[in-house]
């Protein structure tokens, strides 16, 4: 008979939901199945674990109905048919979640699963959101630098005081999530998203281990445009900071423009500051350049909120029925069922039957 940690998700809201987005990480899952169910099951919790694989192309997606097979009872799987990112894949798992606290876990083991109860324990002391800053950080020197920088920026930017933007080990309450679910931004930074409706925000330090396997998914092009989204997302501020540039050079340049007509009228013609000019006006050019790329990136977001397109596409579910034992669900409802890179079979695919939970 199963223990009371071990209850069916849909028969009862369990008390915790652990959301994990996986990007073909094969090499590291076996590790991550050892360690974390292992910590939950200690917890005597009703609890489930979904993972979310974002469009993996490795044996991530097998490894993963596997690991359900073996724990239907509190293990559920989210497949995209393909990759949508990181925070995409944590908000499909926030609409799937139906515990009363929500814990997200990234899958490379950088955070350790070991640290889980101390976020529940801050959640229950009151907080509804539960950040985390890494302890002395197994990363290169550069990406531990350029973090740093990119918080401090960050902080003056949108006001958003999150020590350690980048640690996704983070706690949320029932009544944050439900929110956050209620936002239907196309794109989205969910640490920062959590921050501005959390209304007992908290940070707790936490240990960080060496990636287990594999590489890290975000490269520095990827770093960048995930900061300069996330500034572009929450803050006006730029903006505003380019309104008052343009308004200092175009006094500037009048006050300028003023000295060499007095010039010409007291010494006559002169050519000598004339490379100077040329410099100015490149300089003046290339400010121009990047505010109208500054306001095309905005320009951009308005455009994909109002195409309203589906911020990703579910193409099926892994998850036990109530009465009937594991079965898979279609999560592509009108759409064609997708390719999951043969982990499923056509044939999974086309004998799954839905479920209203």
């Amino acid at each position: 008979m199963p223990s009371p940690a071990h209850l069916t998700p849909a028969a009862t809201a369990p008390a915790l939901s652990i959301l994990i987005p996986v990007y073909n990480e094969e090499g590291v899952l076996d590790a991550l199945f050892a360690r974390l169910y292992p910590v939950l099951d200690a917890m005597g919790e009703p609890y489930e674990i979904i993972f979310i694989n974002d469009g993996s192309r490795d044996r991530s997606v097998p490894m993963l109905r596997e690991q359900f097979q073996r724990r239907p009872d509190v293990t559920r799987v989210v497949l995209f048919n393909g990759n949508f990112g990181q925070h995409m894949a944590l908000m499909a798992g926030f609409e799937h979640a139906r515990g009363e606290i929500t814990i997200t876990l990234d899958a490379d083991l950088q955070n350790p699963p070991e640290e889980i109860p101390r976020l529940v324990a801050a959640i229950r002391e009151g907080h509804d959101y539960v950040g985390t800053v890494r302890r002395q950080r197994h990363d290169t020197a550069f990406r531990r630098v350029s973090s740093r920088l990119m918080n401090r920026l960050r902080e003056r930017i949108t006001r958003i005081e999150m020590t350690d933007q980048g640690c996704m080990l983070r706690a949320y309450d029932r009544a944050l999530v439900d929110t956050l679910n209620a936002c239907q931004e196309v794109n989205t930074f969910v640490p920062a998203l959590a921050y501005t409706f959390a209304a007992s925000p908290t940070e707790i330090e936490v240990s960080h281990e060496e990636r287990h396997a594999g590489e890290s998914k975000y490269s520095i092009y990827k770093l960048l445009r995930l900061n300069f989204d996330l500034v572009t997302g929450f803050s006006i501020v730029p903006l505003q900071w380019f309104s008052l540039l343009g308004t200092a050079l175009s006094a500037a340049s009048g006050s300028l423009f003023l000295l060499l007509v007095i010039r010409r009228f007291l010494f006559g013609a002169e050519v000598e500051g004339v490379f100077t000019l040329f410099a100015l006006l490149f300089f003046l050019v290339g400010i121009v350049l990047f505010g109208i790329g500054l306001m095309g990136e905005y320009v951009g977001r308005i455009q994909q909120e109002v195409r309203r397109r589906p911020r990703y596409r579910v193409s099926a579910v892994l998850q036990a029925a109530p009465d009937s034992g594991p079965v898979f669900t279609d999560g592509a409802r009108a759409a064609a069922p997708a390719d999951t890179g043969g982990a499923l079979g056509a044939s999974a695919v086309a004998g799954a039957k839905e479920i209203t939970s």
